[in-house]
């Protein structure tokens, strides 16, 4: 099994220094998202106080050339505090701090999509837009095998995985168990973990978040996962098809609802809404992967419990389906849906932006409208 070289440092040595006293100053670690659209970047700053609010943070700066985000000849790019959580690595009172990124203009960076997405939320706040994503991720060795399995062949057929229990079983779990505790000790908004169809497979979901919450707390939950994942010496992989053939791949499956479809009738504007979305699924699936849908179109194949890419499809706990009505929700006439089509790389403050502007904001088209 291949692990980083880093990962055979010793923790322990490490850990004399971590337990040394930092005085009144505090580590905050600003964390972004660069040109690629699914990389994450990080770097930390000193503090002379513990910032208890996010206009307690300083802008700060960085080398775009060196992240996809900006040539050599202009390349300072400006990082801008948008939420703040706990450091579970450094512990309190030391930060990790989730910026957006604005150009040397101070327009938005190309792949900073936060900055429409809350201007989308902000927009139909009286409505409270809850979501919940599901992140399905799979865990490699830094030769990209995935973790645990033979190295020059493969595991038994899938079957005895999904939540499954056993050392034959389950791989992986130790990161699993680590990744979770750390969400909790940051603050984020994490609400389960199960182990998934394909070994080596795994999920977690956050929510429910309200509005620009989704975006900032699946993102941050993603860097704590690949900071676990580093300390452990493996790779943490959001790839939609990582292993060809007759493997699951993984998505990120988005549950939505508002306080319409959340009370008595709500059924009704869940169906209103699923209509909405089979008239724009091109539009969608463009959203729903960093590459346009290009990613995605090795996942969406009508197997593996997933749908036709080309095709929209709707139906209560139907997995198959584009998007999947609960049967509580259908016995209950209200609650939400479950829109199955997001690859495990999507970028959420996209992915959400769309729901709203689909099914709140009544676009049509191909196209976003302006506002």
């Amino acid at each position: 099994m291949a692990t980083s070289a880093s990962a055979c440092l010793s923790k322990a040595v490490k850990q004399q220094y971590m337990e040394l006293p930092q005085g009144d100053k505090v580590q905050a670690m600003y964390i972004w998202i660069d040109g690629t659209g699914e990389g994450l970047r990080c770097k930390t700053r000193t503090l002379d106080s513990e910032p208890k609010s996010i206009e307690d943070l300083p802008e700060w700066n960085f080398d775009g050339s060196s992240t996809y985000q900006a040539e050599g000849s202009n390349s300072d790019m400006y990082l801008i505090p948008a939420a703040m959580f706990r450091d579970p690595f450094r512990k309190d009172p030391n930060k990790l701090v989730l910026c957006e990124v604005l150009k040397y203009n101070r327009k938005p960076a190309e792949t900073n999509l936060r900055i429409t997405c809350k201007k989308m939320m902000d927009l139909v706040a009286d409505q409270h837009p809850w979501f919940g994503m599901e992140q399905e991720y799979t865990i490699l060795g830094t030769d990209g095998h995935p973790f645990g399995w033979p190295s020059n062949g493969f595991p038994g057929p899938q079957g005895p995985y999904y939540c499954g229990v056993g050392a034959d079983k389950a791989y992986g779990r130790d990161i699993v168990e680590a990744h979770y505790r750390a969400c909790l000790y940051a603050g984020v908004q994490i609400c389960g973990t199960n182990a998934e169809v394909m070994p080596a497979q795994w999920e977690f979901q956050v929510g429910p978040c309200e509005g620009i919450n989704m975006g900032d707390h699946l993102w941050v939950a993603r860097f704590i996962l690949h900071r676990v994942c580093e300390d452990f010496g493996v790779v943490a992989s959001f790839d939609p098809k990582p292993i060809p053939g007759n493997w699951n791949g993984a998505g990120c499956h988005t549950n939505f609802s508002t306080k319409e479809m959340r009370e008595e009738g709500g059924l009704k504007t869940i169906e209103d809404s699923i209509e909405k979305l089979g008239k724009r699924h091109s539009y969608h699936i463009r959203a729903y992967d960093p590459k346009g849908g290009l990613d995605n179109a090795r996942r969406l194949t009508g197997h593996h419990e997933t749908s036709n890419i080309n095709e929209f499809s709707a139906g209560v706990a139907n997995r198959g389906a584009s998007i999947r009505i609960p049967r509580s929700v259908g016995q209950e006439k209200k609650g939400y849906f479950e829109d199955r089509r997001p690859s495990a790389n999507c970028d959420p403050y996209g992915v959400t932006e769309a729901l709203i502007r689909t099914c709140l904001l009544d676009e049509e088209g191909d196209e976003p409208s302006d506002y």
